[in-house]
């Protein structure tokens, strides 16, 4: 007899399952619920629909309930929802919200898709808090912004909040961003996300940090600092919770992160019981631990391995490295594995490199630079996280760091890999080889470094701080009290340098590392500023969490 299996969702997760189950089983019965009118969407366009990028709406729904019954006998029911789950007699109990009729759908396999809820936001606002994780979210904001100047205020500096904001900022809305931290993408470090708050502020936002809703009104918002902000509806980006009410209610277990248990299969508690996407639990690569990742792409992965497991294959999810890019006006920002934040939080040993090479070529037109920033375990060198902001080449290289997180390969082994080189598309030594470079130069000890945040401890110790760059660069910016000693005259100098350790630096870290490896072989105690001023700088405008103290 041919299995019966039920999915509840669709979307990424279940209809990857429901698709593939369809190939690999052709006489399964399978029958999918989605409590939404769409089935098959791209909610990840849903933003770039608002500001107008995509201007034609039918091309975020990829698939209609007539076209997968077509194509794969996939019997889907859209505005139908799963009330009740007995996993004794497996049996889902299924309500259609158009009839109010209820069914008993029997499964020999049940596919649990439920994905996740934004938290709520205040109770009873006074004025339309929206969402933007389906079709009539977006919908409904694209047809509240019907003229220019139209004021929003958008709550969260996360994924979501940083592409509705400038998606509301193409549509002319005046636009304030509203997060509850010190800064905004809180997965990356604060000096890594200064330059995207920048980027948000020259675009006419008005961005409010450390600051959360206090009271929303029928035609204002006040905020915890007491200013109230004209508004004509809310974008409420701040974040969700995985929905577990339906998998808890069935007894089905729910891990210590707030997602729902699953095995290296995707098997809940239950063995006839299967969950993947939002509403579950991941293991995370560096931690070992679980974790929740809300990425769409471990939600279409998860669906594809439970059909194969359902229909008799070896699979088993790899742990998550939570790869994320998104991008802000101008700039792009992307992130893997773990930050420095999270690291001294979990007081877990690590070692970090900063740098800024070009995106390609220097020579070659249109070169910009990259801020790149890798973490590594200092015993065994393997990588722990990476984030990257620029204009062009970000999502390139995550990528690659992503692939080496993956294929165990450590931080020092990025300066050997063979990249693709062309000028117009990176450098002979590509930004990724760079950041091998610098990582390897740092464990080995070759280049001691100093961090940002740990200048002042330096100096406070008795270090002196010595500018290597040249007098213009000095008199256009500096760290107070540097003493400017251009790398070119260094050798000549010497003699004119303070006795006791001294921290060098240049603008990104190269020159210092230069004149850290002369001074070393000169007998004197160094350190590099790494990333240089570049990287201080950011550091001091990060209106950030900080960092806890190294332990």
């Amino acid at each position: 007899m041919s299995p019966r299996i039920v999915i509840i969702g669709g979307v990424a997760g279940g209809m990857s399952a429901a698709t593939r189950l369809r190939r690999l089983m052709e006489d399964a019965q399978i029958v999918v619920i989605e409590r939404g009118g769409e089935v098959s969407y791209a909610n990840c366009g849903l933003p770039y629909y608002v500001g107008g990028t995509i201007a034609d709406r039918s091309s975020l729904l990829l698939q209609a309930p007539e076209s997968l019954h077509r194509r794969f006998r996939l019997d889907v029911r859209v505005r139908h929802e799963a009330t009740r789950i007995d996993t004794a007699t497996r049996i889902v109990e299924v309500v259609d919200l158009s009839t109010g009729a209820s069914t008993m759908e029997p499964y020999d396999y049940l596919v649990l898709a439920p994905g996740a809820r934004p938290r709520p936001l205040l109770e009873d606002p006074g004025m339309p808090v929206m969402t933007l994780r389906t079709v009539p979210d977006a919908d409904a904001i694209h047809g509240a912004v019907q003229t220019p100047g139209t004021p929003v205020i958008v709550v969260g500096a996360g994924y979501t909040g940083l592409e509705a904001v400038e998606n509301l900022v193409a549509r002319e809305a005046q636009v304030t961003l509203v997060q509850r931290g010190a800064q905004v993408l809180s997965p990356l470090d604060p000096e890594m996300a200064t330059p995207l708050a920048e980027e948000i502020r020259a675009h006419g936002v008005d961005l409010r940090l450390d600051t959360q809703i206090d009271r929303i009104e029928r035609d204002a918002v006040v905020l915890s600092d007491g200013s109230r902000i004209p508004a004509a509806f809310v974008v409420d980006a701040a974040g969700v919770v995985p929905e577990t009410a339906l998998a808890a209610a069935a007894g089905l277990r729910i891990g210590e992160s707030g997602g729902i248990w699953v095995d290296s299969a995707s098997r809940t508690s239950d063995p006839h019981v299967f969950a993947v996407g939002d509403g579950v639990e991941k293991q995370d690569l560096v931690g070992g631990d679980a974790a929740l990742v809300t990425m769409a792409g471990l939600a279409n992965r998860h669906g594809r391995m439970v059909a194969d497991v359902i229909a008799g294959r070896d699979a088993a999810a790899r742990p998550a490295l939570g790869t994320g890019v998104v991008g802000v006006f101008d700039l792009v920002a992307a992130k893997v594995g773990w930050s420095e934040k999270a690291l001294r939080a979990a007081a877990r040993p690590h070692y970090q490199v900063h740098v800024h090479p070009s995106s390609h070529a220097g020579y070659y037109p249109g070169a910009e630079a990259l801020s790149i920033k890798l973490l590594a375990d200092p015993e065994t060198d393997n990588i722990l996280g990476a984030q990257i902001v620029g204009r062009d080449g970000v999502d390139k290289r995550i990528d690659v760091i992503a692939t080496a997180m993956h294929a165990g390969l450590t931080a020092s082994e990025l300066a050997h890999l063979e990249l693709a080189y062309a000028p117009q598309f990176g450098s002979a030594k590509d930004a990724v080889n760079i950041a091998g470079y610098a990582a390897e130069n740092t464990r080995n000890g070759t280049t001691p470094t100093v961090q940002w945040h740990e200048l002042e401890q330096a100096r406070a110790a008795g270090a002196s701080l010595i500018d290597v760059r040249s007098r213009d660069e000095h008199s256009a910016g500096s760290i107070p009290g540097a003493i400017n000693v251009p790398l070119d005259d260094l050798r000549e100098r010497l003699a004119e340098l303070p006795s006791g350790e001294l921290v060098v630096h240049c603008q990104v870290g190269l020159r210092g590392h230069i004149a850290t490896r002369l001074l070393t072989q000169r007998g004197r105690s160094v350190r590099n500023l790494d990333g240089g001023y570049r990287t201080w700088l950011a550091g001091q405008h990060a209106s950030g969490e900080g960092l806890p103290a190294r332990p």
